[in-house]
């Protein structure tokens, strides 16, 4: 087996948000603008997955399974249109979820798996 690899270790919530085990990585803990609208903080959770993504050299469309965490599910109509200025075309599995946050100003989550394998080519 393959070594696993801690990327990125949060010390303080004693955990790691970007870790690669053999040919996947798994990315928690993706939010982003906090305390702005639902669009803001969906695409601002995209750009730390994507800034993590490329701790391990990977870009979004190596993403094959995201959960999206949402305070309120009713604004998972958001989630499509920015998907796709994310993904172009290459979308991958997703599941969403409402959760209570532990601060009010998050609305927007997301953990995600990618695929690095020595043979990534990716089709749709």
């Amino acid at each position: 087996m393959d070594k696993i690899k801690r990327l990125e270790v949060d010390e303080f919530w004693a955990d790691s948000t970007v870790i690669e085990a053999g040919d996947y990585i798994f990315v928690g803990y993706c939010m982003g603008n906090e305390g702005q609208s639902i669009e803001a903080q969906i695409s601002g959770a995209f750009d730390v997955l994507k800034s993590r993504l490329a701790m391990a050299g990977l870009e979004m469309d190596s993403v094959v399974k995201m959960d999206c965490l949402f305070k309120n599910i009713n604004d998972l109509n958001y989630l499509p249109d920015i998907i796709k200025k994310h993904f172009n075309g290459k979308y991958p599995a997703r599941k969403a979820y409402t959760t209570n946050f532990i601060r009010e100003g998050i609305l927007f989550q997301i953990d995600a798996i990618a695929f690095k394998g020595s043979n990534n080519e990716i089709t749709h």
